[in-house]
């Protein structure tokens, strides 16, 4: 009985620099760079042009293991990754929007001899409403065989490994970073003082200019009267947060209060953009927040119970007893005679 497998590609594509002299994109079994002259070895294709204009470059795709290798040639925009914001692009079923849909490789489909490599020009064509800033992608080289390992487990893998590709369209360019959603999550020792206090900061971090930043974020939490409880320069942030992206991140705090009651404020910046953005938190050991909601339920009941004796009391006006209804003599006139 044959198993089905599940493809999965977004989480497998090289979109790394490798420490090699060719500075490719490279898996292990082939590499994806820019074609270069001998004067100068550029790692990424770094473009910019006018809206309504055009561009001519070229692409290598280079084979490094023993046997040729046949590859599906697209081009793909970049994105955040959610979670840790990593550089990453769109599949070749998802819908492109940019140097996705603008840049088309001479061929779609390549075959590279073993310890071989191709050359493909391509021509990257800047609508004429194309927008300002930064329009990040990739040049990517796709296997399109199913890896299906061992067998073992109903997995099937493609591989892909893609160039970066930076345009820039002409034009006004701003840069503008968001802190949003604060929020801070307390995690209490079951007995106070026995077992450390940690917390859970989480922020998202959000471009909302047009150009790609290279964002640093401070962490700053105050207690009462003002007391500086952490301060710090996080350092589990992207080190690119491209045009229109939101990456949702967490930070640890080992050492967070047990009791107190203050705010945490996150402040990102990058050139010409700062923002900041606080939560309020109040740390209280669980026992005695047992005690506290306790103490605030016997002082609501004794409230009630003094101000129900405090009432003053109505006088209440007895009743009379019913009795029979006296009767009324009527004077009858008197008969003349």
């Amino acid at each position: 009985m044959r198993k089905p497998y599940v493809l999965l590609l977004g989480l497998f594509l090289a979109l790394f620099v490798a420490p090699a002299p060719a500075h490719a994109a490279d898996n292990g079994s082939w590499s994806v760079y820019p074609a270069s002259s001998e004067v100068a070895a550029r790692p990424y294709f770094y473009l910019s042009a006018d809206p309504g204009t055009a561009i001519e470059d070229k692409v290598v795709v280079a084979n490094r293991t023993g046997q040729p290798l046949s590859f599906r040639l697209y081009a793909a925009d970049a994105y955040n990754t959610p979670r840790d914001g990593g550089f990453a692009v769109r599949t070749v079923q998802e819908k492109q929007r940019g140097v996705g849909a603008w840049a088309k490789p001479a061929k779609s489909r390549v075959t590279v001899p073993a310890h071989g490599k191709v050359t493909v020009p391509f021509t990257l064509r800047v609508p004429e409403g194309a927008e300002p800033g930064d329009h990040p992608g990739a040049l990517v080289a796709l296997d399109e065989r199913i890896d299906k390992g061992d067998g073992s487990v109903a997995l099937g893998v493609q591989r892909a490994v893609g160039a970066r590709v930076y345009l820039r369209v002409n034009g006004p360019t701003l840069p503008a970073v968001a802190v949003e959603n604060v929020h801070v999550v307390h995690h209490q020792p079951l007995v106070p003082g026995l077992g450390d206090s940690t917390a859970t900061i989480s922020y998202t971090l959000h471009n909302t200019g047009n150009v790609t930043l290279n964002p640093k974020v401070e962490l700053r939490a105050e207690g009462l009267f003002g007391r500086t409880l952490l301060s710090r320069d996080l350092s589990r942030i992207p080190s690119e947060l491209l045009p229109g992206q939101r990456v949702h991140l967490t930070e640890p705090w080992r050492g967070a209060p047990q009791l107190d009651w203050g705010d945490v404020t996150l402040t990102a910046s990058a050139t010409d953009t700062r923002n900041s953005e606080s939560a309020s938190f109040f740390a209280l050991p669980w026992p005695a927040a047992v005690l506290l909601v306790v103490a605030v339920v016997a002082a609501v009941l004794l409230l009630r119970a003094r101000r129900a004796r405090a009432l003053p009391s109505v006088p209440v006006r007895p009743s009379r007893p019913a009795g029979p209804t006296p009767s009324r003599r009527r004077s009858s006139p008197s008969a003349r005679l």
